[in-house]
């Protein structure tokens, strides 16, 4: 197969001084393409403009805080006035605000939506009007997480947000598709700050930290890598090579990477004249609650000591 060559081509991507952010917009550099980075720390975005720029790659610096649509326009208009157009558009900005149901407050709540949820809206929808007008098509990349795929405990606002991201990406994949714009969620799993947070992890971050590899169940048991594992899947995407690739939820970590299913139902069953309360008591155990899914995120399973 041919190597994949972005040049010509310009991204956007949120949230890009850090983590798997930084690890997007330098794969995309590193593929040819031109990089809006952006951050909210003014530092930190010149430094990963630095970073891209000693690896070879263009990219310019646009800080400001995702959500409003002054703020879309705003990472847009940068991207058309330094490289003269749009590409690529990659939704990665993100916080957390923790707690349980009856802890979290509703600023904890809206502060989680607008970064991711309403921050993809308005950032897809800029990025759209733009694509549209070029009329050559192009490339959206919604940052999903694994919380919204299964729910995960403490995290109401992040895990809404990112099944609303999915969902997004599954309906813009549809409204897009006449302007030739593709639209995929990508399901990421790294060692990021995020995940340093959990106990079983943090050790086996640490030791990557100074210069360990990760071990082979957490690569290919779990999926679980670096930020750079990740990033492939973001230039792939942004190919010729996947022009026919839309509307999907693709997982990617360590050595893994792996399709997500749509939300489907999976088993039926029916009665003559419809149901009563008492009627599906009778039979909720043996038809169709007889195998209820999970929830939540599987803990990782290590080997034995």
């Amino acid at each position: 197969m041919p190597s994949i060559d972005l040049t010509g081509k310009v991204a956007v991507v949120t949230g890009s001084g850090r983590g798997l952010g930084l690890a997007y917009a330098h794969a995309l550099g590193a593929h040819g393409a031109s990089v809006v980075v952006n951050d909210v720390d003014e530092a930190v975005a010149e430094q990963a403009v630095k970073s891209i720029a000693k690896a070879g790659g263009k990219a310019v610096a646009e800080v400001v805080a995702v959500g409003t649509s002054e703020a879309a326009d705003r990472l847009v208009g940068r991207a058309v006035e330094e490289f003269g157009r749009l590409d690529v558009l990659v939704t990665n900005a993100g916080i957390l605000r923790d707690k349980v149901l009856w802890k979290m407050t509703d600023d904890d709540f809206d502060a989680v939506i607008t970064t991711h949820l309403r921050g993809t809206f308005t950032c897809a929808r800029a990025a759209a009007v733009r694509m549209r007008e070029q009329g050559e098509g192009g490339t959206m990349i919604l940052v999903g997480s694994p919380a919204g795929q299964r729910g995960n405990f403490g995290q109401t606002n992040y895990a809404a947000a990112k099944a609303g991201i999915a969902a997004m990406a599954r309906t813009w994949s549809m409204e897009l598709a006449r302007a030739h714009i593709t639209v995929n969620a990508i399901v990421p799993v790294a060692a990021t700050a995020m995940t340093e947070t959990i106990p079983a992890f943090a050790p086996y971050i640490e030791a990557m930290k100074n210069g360990e590899p990760l071990p082979e169940f957490l690569r290919k048991g779990e999926g679980f890598g670096t930020p750079e594992d990740c990033a492939a899947l973001v230039p792939f995407l942004a190919s010729e090579a996947a022009r026919g690739v839309t509307g999907q939820a693709i997982g990617i970590g360590g050595d893994k990477v792996a399709l997500w299913s749509h939300p489907q139902e999976i088993t039926a069953a029916y009665t003559d004249g419809g149901w009563s309360p008492d009627t599906l008591a009778d039979v909720w155990a043996t038809s169709v609650g007889a195998r209820p899914q999970t929830v939540g995120i599987p803990a990782p399973k290590f080997p034995e000591a």
